[in-house]
């Protein structure tokens, strides 16, 4: 039946007219399902896309922890035990025991000293005092490679000792063999009791920076010891310091790179003569 009859049928015949609206309507619902079809998937696309888009940008601002250079020496030996007790017999003669210095942490920071006082009876009296003072640091990613903070401190420390407050006639050398790099320094300190020898050896291996100091005076109205002969000793003292670092048991890491590492506090500058 041709929709021409239909519609002229559907004029006399109030079924026939119901039954073409039920079919103009069956024909509109596929073309709607289609069309929010189209919609629904463009809208899942989006919402990938901007998922895939966050991702993306997410792992563009992503960046690695920075690292550092790990620090050689993890440990420091026991500073009273640096120096052989020949050593000791020589530089400070009849000395007693070491004292060890103060430390919040031994293996970051470490000192010993020594004195002696020879009484010559009418001639007066050889006084001697000797002092070793560790410091050890540690890689840190925001301050650095352990050894570049020790040669920062080692640099700084060399300038105090020469700057000494009441140094008189300061000299200053390089020592060779002595740790990575060594400064010796020398300067006469006058006080009450006379006129005493100073003799500080800064040397540095890797990370860790060890100071000696040495001096000595004749009291009483005993003859000033010999700069030269001071100097000597403490080259050679400091020297088998340096050793005890390098060959501290354990106390060497094997390299690699430190994501993070707490800083070793400061030190004070090297002491002066003892009064």
């Amino acid at each position: 039946m041709s929709e021409g009859t239909m519609q002229r049928r559907a004029q006399r015949d109030p079924s026939v007219k119901r039954l073409h609206r039920v079919l103009a309507g069956a024909a509109v619902v596929p073309a709607m399902l289609i069309v929010a079809g189209c919609s629904s998937d463009s809208g899942s696309d989006d919402g990938k896309d901007k998922a895939a888009g966050s991702s993306a940008s997410a792992s563009a601002s992503a960046s690695p922890s920075p690292t550092v250079r790990a620090a050689v020496y993890k440990d420091l030996p026991e500073a009273c035990d640096v120096l052989s007790k020949k050593t000791l017999d020589d530089l400070v003669p009849k000395a007693k025991s070491g004292k060890e210095s103060q430390s919040e942490d031994i293996s970051t920071r470490a000192g010993c000293s020594w004195d002696s006082l020879a009484n010559n009876g009418v001639d007066g009296s050889q006084f001697r005092w000797l002092s070793v003072s560790m410091l050890r640091f540690e890689s840190d990613t925001t301050r650095g490679a352990g050894d570049e903070l020790a040669k920062e401190y080692y640099d700084k420390q060399v300038g105090d000792v020469q700057a000494a407050e009441g140094a008189e006639d300061t000299k200053s050398e390089p020592v060779t063999e002595t740790g990575d790099e060594a400064t010796a320094v020398r300067y006469d300190l006058k006080k009450k009791e006379g006129t005493f020898k100073q003799q500080t050896v800064v040397a540095r291996v890797e990370n860790v920076v060890l100071t000696l100091d040495y001096n000595g005076a004749g009291l009483a109205g005993d003859k000033a010891p010999s700069a030269d002969d001071l100097m000597k000793d403490a080259k050679k003292a400091a020297k088998e310091a340096v050793k005890a670092v390098t060959g501290s048991g354990g106390g060497k890491s094997s390299g690699g790179d430190a994501e993070s590492g707490s800083p070793s506090k400061p030190a004070s500058s090297s002491a002066p003569a003892k009064d």
